[in-house]
């Protein structure tokens, strides 16, 4: 049952986007889906229409590993009438760092949490912060692939580059499993031409790894977030409802893979 982190060193990437209508797609095909908000913002579980902050919930569950009192994921486990299982996140989670240091085994906590109910699913989505903290840390420990969203844009693509150096650390040193899913082009406009040359020279970059599939610029995303809803919820004819089912469908071949190639950025 695959654990996906989706990261990126980049602000407004599409990260929560990506996660919330990405497993919405697949629970649509049937599958079970477990969506984690590994972001102090919140804005994964504000999208879910999950306004107010849950007694039970990742931080309150870290914070209880932390103490060694035994967190359970499972209380924090929220289910939403989208039909997704979803862990809200919380403001808390801005500190736990702090009160992770010094702490033995510090980068194994989101691992711990999520083992005795992983199986549970058959997608697991880790909405990761966007910056490479010990939370991001923690997400990429307890995973087996991550996914890259980004638009076509510079900053973004130096993003990308600076992401994988830390993989590649991280992936030595912490969670040899750890593989790259794939890199999606989110906010897309194939008549930009920036656009498509950030999509070429990824392509370039990392052989295969890009999805096929890109996530075309729709306004119709954004509202469904105001909204609460996943796209699918909010208008399933809409443009960001065709893309997310195709990238599901990729997704589902890519996981099935027996043989990922190795990815490393020298």
């Amino acid at each position: 049952m695959p654990v996906i982190s989706i990261a990126i060193q980049k602000g407004g990437s599409g990260k929560t986007t990506t996660a919330l209508n990405l497993g919405a797609a697949l629970c649509r095909e049937g599958k079970k889906v477990l969506l984690i908000d590994a972001d102090p913002q919140a804005n994964l579980s504000q999208s879910l229409g999950i306004e107010d902050e849950p007694a039970f919930n990742l931080y309150s569950e870290l914070k209880k590993e932390i103490l060694q009192e035994g967190g359970q994921l499972s209380k924090a486990i929220v289910s939403t009438p989208q039909g997704l299982d979803v862990v809200p996140a919380s403001i808390d989670l801005a500190i736990v760092e702090l009160e992770m240091a010094g702490l033995m085994g510090r980068e194994y906590l989101i691992s711990e949490l999520l083992n005795p109910v992983v199986d549970r699913y058959d997608y697991v989505f880790i909405d990761c912060p966007h910056s490479i903290s010990l939370l991001t840390v923690n997400a990429l420990v307890a995973s087996d692939y991550v996914m890259l969203p980004l638009p076509g844009e510079f900053l973004p693509l130096k993003g990308v580059y600076g992401f994988m150096r830390q993989f590649d650390t991280i992936r030595k040193k912490l969670n040899p499993r750890l593989e790259l899913m794939g890199m999606v082009m989110t906010k897309y406009d194939e008549r930009k031409q920036m656009n498509v040359g950030v999509k070429k020279q990824l392509e370039e970059k990392f052989d295969g790894k890009v999805f096929q599939t890109v996530i075309r610029t729709n306004i119709q995303l954004a509202k469904a977030q105001e909204a609460g809803k996943d796209i699918f919820s909010f208008d399933r004819s809409a443009n960001g409802a065709k893309d997310y089912r195709r990238l599901a469908d990729e997704l589902m071949q890519r996981a099935h893979q027996e043989v990922l190639p190795q990815v490393r950025v020298a």
